[in-house]
């Protein structure tokens, strides 16, 4: 949301701040307000509404009960439906909150307040579409520059979401790529026998020039003037350059050859460092990436820098050499013309500078924006279904042209600055390739140098501009492989939430008791867990309920140590589960999804997936046990049947069997159900509920369900509300509170009943 301190108070009248101030709750910050100046009746009369980062707050003057009265104040939060919406007749306003069912509040007010209402309206649709994910349809805003990724509002000038972008924004250092280091250092003696063959070959293509100096001097020139060709000293020279050529061919060939190798292992070295730091995230760190964005680090980002590293780097470090050497063997010649050569070296590298931040700022937001699109394939290519189904294909093309559209807006910016970067450097090797033709005509005219030095020296100043021009060009390729480094550091300098303990306890035999004591677990400021307490014994099965977003899932997530409680401890057999590594923990853990998640590969490959190396016996016992045995043999290739991404070919029924048969291969002394039985039928779900009796036994479960007729078996049951537990016990003893439990049972009974007299079409007076 927008983050706008509470001095925006300080802009209302004293009684309307005064009042504003003591109904507002804590972290509830004033985003906008309209003062209304009539009522119902149009009769002068004083009102406001306000816009929070809540939702809209207003006060309703209702028998004159006065500003700080709580029962004159009403608010309502940000839902999918409610819009609000102004119109104006006979110079009266009317400001209206709406939903599908209808209009849920009206405030009147003369135009003079119209401005301010305006102000509201836009204020409040980009905070519901932050609030939502999107800006709303009618949204007077749509047509203006907006962030593809929360459809935010971009601010004026900006090409960037402030919302969206939560890493480090500092501009890429060139030396982010000396960190690379560590990736090149196993390479060494390869990269070290690549730089000797470029110097080799950047000396042996220096040969050819120096050779026109006794060719114009010693043979053509002496022609001219009416002397015999040497045809033995011809041949020598002609035959030195071959065999110069030949030899510049070779080496050149062996340098590339070698450095592309090179760079080839370590940009796979560094997708696969990347990728298996990744894996050891937590999913903290997931919750806040886009799928398309880490696709797109770990892909492109590292195709960037191999080839920045197997071409770009090498022929700068060829163009280095090359101007090097060359300077040196100009200076051998005639020190004057080379002083003149560099004459144009000053002015090309206060451009170089000039440019260089703005290249690094540029390609940096290239790089984020392009995410953006590889995000949209991401999200919208696997969902496909959903977006068909819902006959939403206009809009996700609208999303998808609204995020290339951001990209080339972005790049045509960086394009203005190189497209005129380039040209310039050209013109100024001119002007010095111009100069030096000029100073050498001068020498000649003055005896001081001879044609063959001249022809000489202009073969190796025109070498000279071509690397320096060629030089210059590389800022924008070491930018761009700056910026890729950056992208894949800030993965690989990324500290998990869920840290490996320094020194891990080794399990031996897990029973599978676990304590919690006093948990708590806070997504940023809000708290979602507190002061939990339980106790489960080995072997026993407990259910959690409770209303969504009571805290069931967020349990569920901390016994698998997926994030690690901010209060409190969770133990297993006595031992704190932070002291144990977290791969030897979750071993013993076997985890049932309501959507279970398959692998594209064969039927026995999803099954084997927490035990790579089960034997094909082991992998049908426990395709028997979840009930799966029978239509897995149905299946064109039986076990070796492919499934498809996701499992699309498979019922949900039968993906959830493979999922059950997943957990039993790997015996787990721990459980969780995770509403396993919710997206099925009542059929589907009888065999899924006897596949999960075969799960069950001996082992330490805990399940989650909406449905509480499906934890009729558990233990006990335990009652969540708010991040806390409210109730615990049987069935029998949970009944008898009259509390939590009691409501939700009894909700869920009349809800069936309903569902039963609707389908025999039974009405009730």
């Amino acid at each position: 949301m927008t983050s706008i301190d509470n001095s925006q108070l300080n802009r209302l009248p004293s009684p309307w701040s005064e009042a504003l101030s003591l109904h507002l709750q804590d972290g509830e910050q004033l985003i906008a307000a309209l003062e209304v100046d009539l009522n119902q009746e149009l009769q002068f009369s004083n009102g406001l509404v306000c816009l929070t980062n809540l939702g809209l707050l207003a006060y309703k003057n209702q028998n004159n009960s006065g500003f700080n009265d709580p029962d004159s104040w009403v608010r309502w939060g940000f839902a999918e439906d409610l819009d609000l919406q102004t119109h104006d007749h006979g110079g009266v306003a009317t400001l209206e909150l709406v939903n599908r069912a209808g209009r849920l509040a009206s405030w009147r007010f003369t135009l003079a307040q119209n401005p301010a209402a305006n102000r509201l309206i836009q204020q409040y649709k980009i905070e519901q579409g932050q609030f939502l994910g999107h800006i709303h349809p009618d949204s007077d805003l749509v047509g203006q520059p907006v962030c593809p990724t929360c459809w935010v509002p971009l601010p004026p000038d900006q090409d960037e979401c402030p919302a969206c972008t939560s890493e480090n924004l500092t501009a890429p250092s060139t030396w982010t790529l000396f960190r690379l280091w560590r990736f090149a250092k196993p390479y060494k003696g390869q990269l070290l026998a690549g730089f000797l063959l470029t110097l080799a070959s950047t000396a042996a293509t220096l040969v050819p020039p120096y050779l026109t100096m006794p060719l114009m001097d010693d043979i053509l020139l002496p022609y001219q003037s009416g002397q015999a060709i040497d045809r033995q000293l011809t041949i020598y020279y002609l035959a030195a350059l071959f065999l110069a050529a030949l030899l510049a061919w070779g080496l050149g060939w062996a340098k590339t050859y070698i450095l592309a190798l090179v760079s080839e292992r370590i940009g796979a070295d560094l997708r696969t460092s990347t990728y298996e730091h990744l894996m050891k995230l937590s999913l903290e760190y997931f919750g806040g990436k886009r799928t398309g964005d880490l696709m797109a680090r770990i892909g492109s980002e590292s195709d960037r820098i191999c080839l920045f590293l197997s071409l770009h780097l090498l022929d700068f470090a060829t163009d280095v050499l090359m101007i090097v050497m060359t300077a040196v063997i100009l200076v051998s010649i005639d020190p004057w013309l080379a002083l003149v050569t560099l004459t144009p070296l000053p002015f090309i590298g206060w451009a170089i500078h000039v440019v260089r931040d703005k290249l690094r700022f540029g390609f940096e937001k290239i790089d984020r924006i392009w995410s953006e699109v590889t995000s949209v394939l991401a999200d919208t290519i696997p969902g496909i279904r959903v977006v068909k189904a819902f006959a939403q294909e206009e809009r996700e093309t609208d999303r998808f042209r609204l995020a290339n559209q951001h990209n080339l807006a972005v790049n045509d910016r960086v394009n203005r600055v190189w497209a005129l970067f380039s040209p310039t450097i050209t013109l100024l090797t001119e002007i010095g390739l111009l100069v030096v033709w000029a100073f050498g005509i001068w020498q000649i005219s003055r005896d001081l140098i001879t044609v063959g030095m001249l022809t000489a020296c202009l073969a190796y100043i025109g070498r000279f501009y071509t690397r320096l021009d060629s030089m210059s060009r590389i800022v924008a390729f070491t930018q761009q492989a700056a910026t890729a480094a950056k992208r894949i550091f800030d993965i690989l300098d990324h500290v998990s939430s869920v840290p490996e303990p320094a020194q891990p306890v080794k399990l031996t035999k897990v029973e599978g008791r676990i304590d919690l004591q006093n948990v708590g677990f806070r997504y940023g400021n809000r708290a979602v867990t507190k002061g939990i307490n339980l106790q489960i014994a080995p072997g026993e099965m407990i259910g959690l309920v409770g209303h969504s977003g009571s805290g069931k899932s967020t349990l569920v997530n901390l016994i698998c140590r997926f994030y690690d409680a901010a209060e409190g401890t969770i133990k297993l057999d006595g031992v704190d589960i932070r002291s144990i590594a977290v791969a030897d923990y979750r071993r013993h853990i076997g985890l049932v999804l309501q959507e279970p998640f398959l692998f594209f590969g064969t039927i026995a490959e999803n099954i084997a997936y927490g035990k790579p190396h089960a034997t094909r016996e082991e992998i049908i016992a426990a395709a028997r046990a979840a009930h799966a045995h029978e239509f897995i043999l149905r299946l064109p290739h039986g076990y070796d049947s492919l499934v498809g991404e996701r499992g699309q070919s498979l019922s949900g029924g039968e993906r959830q069997r493979i999922s059950i048969a997943r957990a039993l291969l790997i015996d787990p002394q721990i459980l969780i159900l995770d509403e396993a039985t919710s997206s099925v039928d009542s059929t589907t779900e009888k065999e899924i509920q006897k596949a999960l009796d075969n799960l069950v036994k001996g082992r330490t479960t805990i399940a989650i369900a909406h449905r509480l007729s499906t934890l009729r078996k558990a233990d006990r049951l335990v009652v969540l509300d708010k991040g806390q537990v409210v109730e615990e016990g049987s069935h029998e003893q949970l009944m008898s509170l009259q509390g939590v439990y009691r409501r939700m049972y009894d909700t869920q009974a009349r809800q069936a009943m309903d569902a039963v007299d609707a389908e025999l079409g039974v009405t009730h007076a």
